[in-house]
């Protein structure tokens, strides 16, 4: 049973980072600068959508209560939700989106090549199909930091405050505690702390590509894993799970 209670901890993790993190994209929707990145948006939150599908119906298989992905999205509360902090943060401007989204895409890509080889089969394979979409994912995020950062002055400005802003909550990505750690010895999942190289390399290297200044180390923000969010946090679920609120059950 604990096991089995570790595991479906860990899964709810996988699943609400890419619930929330996908939801947050689909605010652009409409509200994008080009009809061409209108799509673009839409599109990778519905692969991050479809993902969460994956993991949180396979979480709800290992829970045992019958509960599915519909039902571990829409009637948890905040603090029973698992996502890191750093999905969470509004979409701001454009910069902001597109800083968020390189930082996540590039630590969900080495997550996903390690998780590929995992020794359960079932995870092993949502990994390995996730990886196709988040290979593109992060192509097209690293396209628009180079792009808005060795842009125009004003472009460049937004894309370091952006970049600046949104390190503090890098580091509980390759953060792990007893859930983390359990799955490392089971051969389920990676070393979080192993992918912290690869993954500021591969940042590093944008950074300077784009002519921005790679952030200090400082101060991490943290709790996310263990369910506890920022404000905004509760601003998503309010909207993402209104119509399930107030008609229990409902169905089309």
């Amino acid at each position: 049973m604990a096991e089995q209670t570790t595991l479906f901890e860990y899964l709810l993790r996988l699943g609400d980072n890419a619930l929330i993190l996908g939801h947050r994209l689909s605010e652009w929707c409409g509200h994008s600068p080009a009809l061409e990145e209108d799509l673009a948006l839409s599109n990778v939150a519905l692969d991050l959508i479809g993902q969460t599908q994956l993991w949180l119906n396979l979480a709800g298989e290992i829970e045992g209560k019958g509960r599915d992905a519909d039902k571990l999205a829409y009637l948890r509360d905040a603090r029973e939700f698992r996502n890191v902090l750093l999905v969470e943060q509004p979409n701001g401007d454009f910069a902001a989106t597109m800083a968020r989204q390189f930082y996540f895409d590039a630590w969900h890509y080495l997550l996903l090549r390690e998780l590929s080889g995992s020794k359960d089969g079932r995870i092993a394979e949502i990994a390995a199909k996730g990886l196709k979409e988040v290979t593109y994912h992060l192509e097209r995020s690293r396209d628009w930091v180079l792009r808005l950062g060795d842009g125009t002055e004003e472009s460049h400005r937004r894309m370091q405050a952006a970049i600046d802003d949104l390190w503090m909550f890098t580091g509980e990505l390759f953060e792990s505690d007893e859930v983390d750690e359990a799955m490392v010895r089971e051969g389920i999942g990676p070393d979080l702390a192993a992918l912290h190289e690869p993954w500021l390399g591969l940042v590093r290297a944008t950074l300077e590509e784009a002519t921005l200044t790679v952030p200090q180390p400082g101060w991490a923000q943290r709790g996310g894993k263990r369910g506890i969010h920022s404000e905004h946090l509760g601003y998503i679920l309010a909207d993402l799970q209104f119509l399930q609120r107030a008609y229990p059950n409902a169905t089309w």
